[in-house]
C-alpha cells in the first residue's frame, strides 16, 4: 500500500471516528485514502476552525480530536487552535501535508519548517520522512497527546514520502495506567488538612481529565471542605452541592475570594495554573498549598506546595479521605449564599437591552442541566463563569488557558457530533461570532442542530470593561455589525432577534427545538460590567 493508505490505517487503529479540515495540493493522497476508510472528514471552512473543532472533541470525549490542513497558510492557520488545546490541557493531533522532501532544504513556494513551528506550541512535533517511521510517529503522537497532561502534538506529512509504497502495519494501540500516589504524601496531605481551621479546595480541568468529579464531590462531603473551581472546571461539583462555592477566576475580588483570604490551607486538585493564577488567589503566600494531580506542580513564587500527591487523583482522593479528620460546620456557607442571592435577583429584570445577569437566568431555565454550552471569550465568558449554575462536568466549556477569540461555533459543531443527544448552545460575543462564522455553513451543510446566542454590543466589550476601569475611557473597541436575522437565513438557518426581555426565555426554547441552527441576537446591557467592578471593589467579606 501507498504511505498515505498506512497513515489512514493508523489513524483508524487510534480509534480516530473525525478528521476536521480542508484539502489541499500537499494532502492528495491522504484525502484520496480517506475516501475507502471508516473515518469521517468534516470539510470546514477555515483551518482555525477546523483546529477549535478537534480541540472542544478532544475535551469532551478525552480521545485526541484530529485536525487537518494543506501547507504553508493551511498550516499557520491551525496554529491558534493548536496553541489552544495544548495550553488548555485538551488532546489534540494536528496534521499537515508539506511539500516535497526535495526542495525543503531551500527558499520554496509555501515552505516553512513546520515542524519546528508546531513544536513551540504542542507536546511533539515531528515530520515523517520515509514510510516505514509512520507506524510510529502516529502511535506517538496520539499516546501523548492523550497522557498526562493531556495536549497537542503535530505530524508532517511531506507529500513525496505520502506517495511511496511500504508494507509496514501500524502498532498497537494501549492507554498507559497512572501510578498510585506514595502512602507517605498521602498521609501527610491528611495531616495537614486535619490540622487546618480553614481548608479551601481549588479544583481545576484536571479533575475532568481524570474523570474523577464524583471522587471530589464525596471528598468534600466527607471531610467537610468548601470547593470553588476555576472556569474551565466548571460542573466539577455540582453547584447543589452544600460544599460548592462556585466559580473562583475573577481578576476583581469576589465572594469567593473572599474564601481564599480566610483559609490557611488550600487543597489545588487538578489546577493548573494557567487556568487562574496563583497571585490573584494567594497573593501574601503564606498559606500552606496541598497540590493533588497526576503530574508534580509547576514552579511559581505563589505556588509554593507543602505537599505534592502526585498520582491517579482518583486514588489520592479516596486515600486521603480516609485517612483525615472530617471539619464540623460549614464557616463559607454564608459565601455560597451570597452569590446564590446574586444569581437570583436578576430572575425577573425587564430591563432592555438585556442585562447579562438575566440573559444567563434565562439561559439556564431553557437548558436541560446535561446540555452543553460552548462559551466564547470576552466579556459574556467573565458573567458565564460566575453565574451559569452547573450541575455536570463538561456541560459548560470556557477556554481560559489560552483564551482564544472564535472558538465557540465550530466548538459547538464539534460538541454536537461528540455528543448527538444533547442539545449544544453556543454562547458568543458578536466579536468572536464574526471571527469564525463562516463555519455556520459548515454547521448546515453536516445537518448539525445547535444555537449560537450572541450577546450583541457592537464592540469589544471586555476590553472596554477594562479600558474603563484602567483609564476611564475607552479606544477603539467599536465595530458595526451585520443584520444577524438575515445573515442566518442566508446560510439557510433560522434567525431570531431579542427586542423585549420577556421574548428572550420562549425565543430560547424554541431555538432549542429548532432541528437546524438557529442564531439568536440579542443585545446586551454592558454597564452591567461596571456596576460589578464597583460593587466587588466595594466588597465586605460576609465571613
Amino acid at each position: 500500500m501507498k504511505a498515505a493508505e498506512l497513515f489512514v490505517r493508523c489513524l483508524e487503529n487510534e480509534g480516530v471516528e473525525y478528521i476536521f479540515g480542508l484539502p489541499g495540493e500537499e494532502n492528495l493522497d491522504v484525502m484520496d485514502a480517506l475516501l475507502d476508510s471508516s473515518i469521517r472528514f468534516v470539510t470546514c471552512r477555515h483551518e482555525q476552525g477546523a483546529a477549535f473543532m478537534a480541540d472542544v472533541y478532544g475535551r469532551l470525549t478525552g480521545r485526541a480530536g484530529v485536525c487537518l490542513a494543506t501547507l504553508g497558510p493551511g498550516a499557520t492557520n491551525l496554529f491558534t487552535g493548536v496553541a489552544d488545546a495544548n495550553m488548555d490541557h485538551a488532546p489534540l493531533v494536528a496534521i499537515s501535508g508539506q511539500a516535497d522532501t526535495h526542495r525543503l532544504h531551500k527558499e520554496s513556494h509555501q515552505v516553512l519548517d513546520l515542524e519546528q513551528m508546531f513544536q513551540s506550541i504542542t507536546k511533539y512535533s515531528s515530520r515523517v520522512v520515509a514510510p516505514n517511521i509512520i507506524p510510529e510517529v502516529v502511535r506517538k503522537a496520539f499516546k501523548l497527546a492523550q497522557t498526562d497532561k493531556t495536549g497537542a502534538t503535530f505530524i508532517e506529512l511531506p507529500e513525496n514520502i505520502m506517495k511511496l509504497d511500504t508494507e509496514e502495519p501500524p502498532l498497537h494501540s494501549r492507554q498507559s495506567m497512572l501510578s498510585e500516589p506514595p502512602q507517605e504524601k498521602v498521609q501527610y496531605a491528611a495531616e495537614l488538612i486535619s490540622q487546618a481551621r480553614y481548608p479551601i479546595i481549588l479544583a481545576g480541568n484536571g479533575v475532568i481529565r481524570s474523570r474523577a468529579w464524583k471522587e471530589l464531590a464525596g471528598f468534600a462531603e466527607r471531610l467537610g471542605i468548601p470547593t470553588a473551581n476555576t472556569f474551565m472546571a466548571k460542573g466539577v461539583i455540582p453547584f447543589k452541592h452544600p460544599y460548592a462555592l462556585g466559580s473562583a477566576g475573577l481578576q476583581a475580588k469576589d465572594y469567593v475570594s473572599c474564601g481564599f483570604s480566610r483559609a490557611d490551607v488550600i487543597i489545588c486538585i487538578g489546577y493548573d495554573l494557567v487556568e487562574y493564577h496563583p497571585h490573584l488567589w494567594h497573593p501574601t503566600r503564606d498559606r500552606k498549598i496541598i497540590h493533588i494531580d497526576t503530574t508534580p506542580s509547576e514552579v511559581d513564587a505563589h505556588y509554593e506546595v507543602e505537599v505534592g500527591v502526585v498520582g491517579d487523583i482518583r486514588h489520592s482522593l479516596k486515600r486521603i479521605a480516609e485517612l483525615a479528620t472530617p471539619h464540623e460546620g460549614h464557616p463559607m456557607r454564608v459565601l455560597r449564599q451570597a452569590l446564590i442571592e446574586d444569581m437570583n435577583q436578576h430572575a425577573r429584570d425587564e430591563a432592555f437591552p438585556v442585562k447579562p445577569q438575566k440573559i444567563i437566568w434565562d439561559l439556564r431555565t431553557a437548558m436541560d442541566l446535561e446540555d452543553i454550552v460552548i462559551c466564547d471569550v470576552g466579556a459574556h465568558k467573565m458573567w458565564m463563569a460566575r453565574m451559569f449554575r452547573c450541575e455536570h462536568p463538561n456541560t459548560c466549556l470556557i477556554s481560559n488557558g489560552f483564551a482564544s477569540m472564535g472558538i465557540s461555533v465550530p466548538g459547538a459543531i464539534a460538541a454536537r457530533l461528540a455528543c448527538p443527544q444533547r442539545k449544544v448552545v453556543a454562547v458568543t460575543g458578536d466579536g468572536g461570532f464574526m471571527m469564525n462564522s463562516q463555519e455556520i455553513e459548515t454547521a448546515m451543510r453536516l445537518g448539525v442542530a445547535m444555537v449560537v446566542l450572541i450577546w450583541n454590543d457592537g464592540g469589544y466589550g471586555l476590553i472596554d470593561w477594562k479600558q474603563h476601569n484602567t483609564f476611564q475611557r475607552s479606544s477603539n473597541v467599536a465595530f458595526g455589525n451585520p443584520d444577524f436575522v438575515k445573515y442566518a437565513e442566508s446560510f439557510g438557518a433560522k434567525g431570531y432577534r431579542i427586542e423585549r426581555v420577556a421574548d428572550l426565555l420562549p425565543t430560547l426554547r424554541q431555538a432549542l427545538a429548532d432541528d437546524t441552527v438557529s442564531i439568536i441576537d440579542c443585545p446586551v446591557d454592558y454597564r452591567e460590567n461596571l456596576i460589578l467592578t464597583e460593587k466587588l471593589g466595594n466588597l465586605v467579606s460576609p465571613l
